[in-house]
């Protein structure tokens, strides 16, 4: 089927595979869920905590950042600021998704609270206004219902096992949240920036406070596109 083509002459894609694209970007990253909701149970956060934060906050890197600085014995306040600075990446694409979207002012309140990394790929993936509606809305849909699922499963799970670490559980985040990030990396400044950061967090682990480390390496950043600014 050919897709149909709008008056600025954009040839949007059929709506099955938009469809089909967004549903596979949902469902895949929906199943980490369940290591999200592990995590939590593993760091003292009990199920209904961890269900009101996928709810309400719903953006796994901030989401596990939290429940990691807390299970590292971190202030609340600190975690929290380290998910804070995560999440403001939502912001920047909302931006552009605001002009791409375009959609009506009623909605944008709750439309905003899918503006996350996997909605934004598929929206900007797409070649035109309908496309994009419909890949957001498919992508945050499924995701968001998943996600939640899978969370509230996870949490049951793990706190029906108990001690999540003497099942090695308690590496599900990490390992799900590193194999979340490995594939974005795919520039030399992006894998400079990720080293760097590596080597902040691990460094400074033994001197600095639990929670703090995580807001340190967030300058590898700013520091690796300095140093790439001094050098062109």
């Amino acid at each position: 089927m050919v897709g149909q083509e709008t008056p600025d002459g954009v040839a949007e894609r059929p709506r099955g595979a938009v469809v089909r694209d967004a549903l596979g970007v949902g469902v895949a990253v929906g199943l980490s869920g369940f290591a999200f909701g592990v995590t939590a149970a593993g760091a003292g956060v009990s199920v209904l905590q961890a269900c009101v934060l996928s709810l309400l906050v719903f953006t796994g890197a901030s989401q596990f950042a939290l429940v990691g600085a807390l299970a590292a014995g971190g202030n609340p306040f600190t975690a929290a600021a380290g998910a804070f600075f995560l999440g403001t990446r939502n912001a920047f694409y909302g931006l552009r998704l605001s002009q791409l979207l375009a959609l009506p002012g009623p909605v944008r309140p709750l439309a905003a609270h899918w503006v996350i990394d996997e909605t934004t790929a598929v929206a900007l993936a797409q070649p035109g206004r309908r496309s994009a509606r419909l890949g957001f809305t498919v992508t945050g849909l499924s995701l968001y219902v998943l996600w939640n699922l899978t969370t509230l499963l996870g949490a049951l799970g793990a706190e029906a096992l108990g001690d999540t670490a003497a099942w090695g559980l308690d590496a599900a985040g990490p390992a799900v949240f590193l194999a979340l990030l490995a594939p974005m990396l795919k520039t030399a400044t992006e894998r400079a920036v990720a080293a760097l950061a590596v080597v902040l967090g691990l460094g400074l682990l033994p001197v600095l406070p639990a929670g703090l480390p995580v807001l340190v390496a967030a300058l590898a950043a700013p520091a690796v596109l300095w140093l790439k600014g001094r050098r062109s």
